[in-house]
């Protein structure tokens, strides 16, 4: 069986955007706007040379909420397969939730669900135990964890009380945790007292 480094997208590998409109930070709204955070490449590219096959899982209720065609979304996932493409970064899956559940019903796929994690563990014969989820919101370690999943938390605010195995201030710092072949054996133990 293999293992996984799963990914969140918006905050995790590209910047979040300003919206004026909204008043908050958002996935992009236009191809142009994906710029991908500093270290991201390198990081991507450690985990890929360690053999970990990596799996993209974002929700990405813009065109549910009505603020992007589904066009628009394809070609910001372009955007992004080229940036990676360029560097020799290719990832084995890419899942997105495209529903909300204000505008669309509930749904089995969006995050914290470990809907498409289970799909890529059954697809691609994935380990979940040598695996893990990446990303900057609660949502996303909620996630790992009803997969069994070890979890690391993008956050650089310390009093954050959430029960993720780890906490990383970007994903350079996530990367390190994974490959420390001390980190798997402590997270073991966490991931069985919750």
């Amino acid at each position: 069986m293999r293992r996984a480094v799963f990914l969140d997208r918006d905050g995790t590998l590209n910047h979040n955007v300003w919206n004026p409109r909204t008043g908050a930070y958002e996935s992009p709204l236009a191809p142009e706007h994906l710029e991908i955070l500093p270290g991201t490449i390198p990081a991507l590219q450690e985990l890929r040379d360690a053999g970990y096959l990596l799996v993209l899982v974002s929700n990405q209720p813009n065109f549910a909420k009505g603020k992007a065609t589904m066009q628009t979304l394809e070609d910001i996932h372009r955007r992004l397969e080229d940036i990676l493409q360029a560097q020799k970064i290719f990832f084995t899956a890419f899942y997105y939730c495209l529903h909300h559940p204000d505008f669309t019903g509930e749904c089995v796929c969006r995050k914290p669900s470990p809907y498409f994690l289970f799909q890529a563990r059954d697809k691609f014969s994935i380990n979940f135990a040598e695996s893990w989820m990446v990303g900057d919101r609660i949502t996303d370690v909620e996630c790992g964890y009803a997969a069994g999943v070890n979890t690391v938390l993008l956050t650089n605010a310390s009093e954050m009380k959430v029960n993720a195995n780890h906490l990383a201030a970007d994903l350079c710092s996530a990367a390190r945790i994974i490959l420390d072949p001390h980190t798997l054996k402590a997270s073991a133990g966490l991931r069985h007292s919750m």
